[in-house]
């Protein structure tokens, strides 16, 4: 069995408290892992071209190649009052942006797979880095912005407005939590490895939550957002429960995601199994 991999993963603090203390040896394992921190649409491509043994990817992502990774049961970002928001410079409503040119965080983000179901007649996207869209849609360079990470935190205090929170839609429609980002492995792995690999992550975040300041400075050293009380918040937001396993909530809201997608026209039928 192999014991060096590649893993891509976000720099948002989610994803680097998660993975803190797999990566830097706190678990004194006899792995060796490869880092690759990029940000979330880099890593929906990535996971197209089979770059990384195990990677961080959207939901949304996931259809498109769920050919070749599985998803693992530990590493997940899934939640209740976590979803994506569409914020604009000025008031507006949903109705409003029939016309609106929206940056969008990535075509293949589940932001954009959210927005895609519960505001379908938005056509005029325009794709960039997450962290820019906030400065875009004060520039003017777009009517709309759709945010996901930490800047959920940090909109309100550049003057911009919430349009809708598509997570909130999201809720009120299936009463589930709202499935952002998985963590998946290549479906060509052994069933041995894939299993110590999701055992792994798994104790990585037990580890980050029984040792929370163990992963200050490796989630400071990443973040976007420098303020460390809005990476706590980021933390306490997208880290639960279902990061350490997804359990049967956590699978079903999956499921009904990607069948909500496919039954929309957005996204291909996923290959069975999905989990391991």
């Amino acid at each position: 069995m192999n014991n060096k991999y590649n893993i891509g993963f976000s720099p948002c603090p989610n994803d680097t408290f998660i993975f803190d203390a797999m990566i830097n040896n706190r678990l004194h394992a006899n792995y060796e892992w490869e880092s690759h921190l990029l940000d979330v649409e880099a890593l929906n491509k990535r996971a197209a071209d089979e770059s990384f043994e195990v990677t961080k990817m959207s939901f949304a992502a996931y259809t498109f190649v769920s050919d070749k990774y599985q998803i693992l049961n530990a590493g997940s970002a899934l939640g209740r009052g976590c979803g994506p928001l569409i914020i604009s410079k000025t008031p507006l409503t949903l109705e409003d942006l029939k016309d609106k040119t929206i940056a969008i965080p990535g075509t293949r983000t589940t932001a954009n797979l959210l927005m895609s179901i519960f505001v379908p007649e938005c056509k005029a996207k325009m794709e960039m880095v997450f962290s820019e869209i906030e400065e875009a849609v004060l520039s003017g360079q777009c009517d709309a912005g759709l945010i996901i990470h930490e800047n959920r935190f940090t909109y309100q205090q550049k003057g911009l407005f919430k349009v809708a929170d598509l997570g909130e839609l999201w809720e009120k429609k299936t009463g589930l939590p709202i499935p952002l980002g998985c963590i998946a492995v290549k479906r060509s792995l052994s069933e041995k490895e894939k299993i110590k690999i999701n055992t792994l992550i798994r104790n990585s975040v037990e580890f980050a939550f029984e040792n929370p300041e163990a992963s200050k400075d490796y989630v400071a050293q990443h973040a976007q957002e420098m303020n460390p009380e809005v990476q706590q918040q980021h933390i306490d937001l997208y880290v639960n429960d279902f990061s350490v396993n997804l359990g049967h909530d956590g699978k079903k809201a999956i499921m009904t995601l990607f069948n909500e997608g496919f039954n929309a026209g957005i996204i291909p039928h996923v290959l069975e199994p999905i989990f391991i």
